[in-house]
């Protein structure tokens, strides 16, 4: 592996990088999209606040440390202007879900950009053999077009690997948001329905 890397040349130090902050924020965002599976929790807590039990409905939100919980949790608990109320936690909480996000992307243009002048500089020192007359020494000249090889296989695998999962954490945060927007509805509905029969 580390004769890899050095045969790769300068270039597999930043993509070797990349590599690893691009596991790392992977890691990160699996755990914490593990953590968002709570519809069976919205679904009963919106049931409890149509049942007229909301202080058992705000307690059921803080049951876990999930976005849409906690957007639930602040409609209930700002039962006067919850539509509001839920608009900004909606915010606050599809900007965590982010988080990352623009890590992900920027290496997935980056790597393949620093394959690319990998690959620039590995020619040019093939170049640069073949004009100091080295024409009888192949080695020297390949192994410069060994290094381009490398350092563009480098880049283009990052991109790939950093790609896929990019593509789903995006759809995951989509998927969220409308969830976030299903019971955020429904809730509001149970909650002016609650008003309504206060009222009479």
């Amino acid at each position: 592996m580390l004769q890899f890397l050095i045969k790769g040349g300068w270039a597999m130090v930043p993509l070797l990088i990349c590599s690893l902050v691009s596991l790392t924020v992977i890691i990160e965002r699996l755990y914490f999209f593990r953590k968002t599976a709570v519809n069976g929790l919205a679904e009963q807590i919106v049931g409890l606040v149509k049942n007229g039990q909301p202080g058992e409905a705000a307690r059921l939100s803080k049951a876990a440390a999930a976005p849409l919980l906690n957007i639930l949790g602040v409609g209930i608990e700002q039962a006067g202007s919850p539509v509001k109320a839920m608009e900004a936690a909606a915010i606050a909480e599809i900007t965590l879900m982010k988080r990352g996000l623009p890590v992900l992307d920027t290496i997935i243009t980056l790597s393949p950009l620093l394959g690319l002048l990998g690959t620039i500089i590995g020619m040019i020192s093939s170049f640069q053999v073949m004009t100091l007359g080295s024409l009888a020494q192949p080695h020297a000249i390949t192994g410069g077009v060994a290094e381009a090889l490398i350092a563009t296989a480098a880049g283009i695998t990052v991109a790939v690997s950093t790609l896929i999962p990019y593509n789903y954490f995006t759809a995951r945060v989509e998927k969220e948001t409308e969830v976030i927007e299903y019971y955020a509805t429904r809730l509001e509905v149970a909650l002016d329905t609650q008003l309504l029969r206060r009222e009479t």
